[in-house]
């Protein structure tokens, strides 16, 4: 299992409207060339994303799922990528005195991924989500504490609501 934290300059209410807002997956996760909307209210329950990943001359089209959503402090996906398989990624937003933690946990379920699973794919795994942190750090602390998301963002009662 590969885990992660990141200390983010922003308060947990700024990082939840980045991540409950659709149109900005492709900003902060790593590898994704861009996305599109799946079926569902996102980060509603059973609510979907659809991806693409470049690698070198290759694509790849997969799909983000959620399995867990309690607003402003639990995202679980479920992530699938045809033959490699489907991977749970658990993220935990926590207020950290005046700014927030956010911690990734990763693991594979199935395919490729869940049958090559050792400590070198998580340590492969822990990179990716260093990066990603990073890049989630950067879209939520160069957006305003009330604009944190765009399109995407709800208010406080429609937040409440993730199924």
């Amino acid at each position: 299992m590969a885990v992660y934290n990141q200390l983010i300059r922003r308060s947990p209410e700024a990082v939840w409207s980045v991540l409950e807002d659709r149109d900005r997956y492709s900003d902060w996760v790593l590898g994704t060339a861009d996305s599109r909307p799946g079926p569902g209210d996102w980060p509603d329950v059973g609510s979907a994303l659809e991806y693409t990943v470049r690698i070198g001359p290759w694509t790849l089209n997969g799909r983000t799922t959620v399995r867990r959503c309690e607003p402003p402090r639990i995202l679980e996906l479920e992530a699938e990528s045809g033959p490699l398989g489907s991977a749970r990624i658990a993220v935990d937003v926590r207020p950290w005195g005046a700014y927030t933690l956010v911690i990734v946990d990763e693991h594979p379920l199935t395919g490729a991924g869940g049958a090559l699973h050792n400590a070198v794919f998580d340590a492969l795994l822990a990179l990716r989500h260093r990066k990603m942190l990073s890049r989630l750090a950067h879209v939520v602390e160069t957006s305003g504490d009330s604009d944190a998301g765009r399109s995407g963002h709800r208010s406080g009662t429609e937040r409440s609501r993730c199924g």
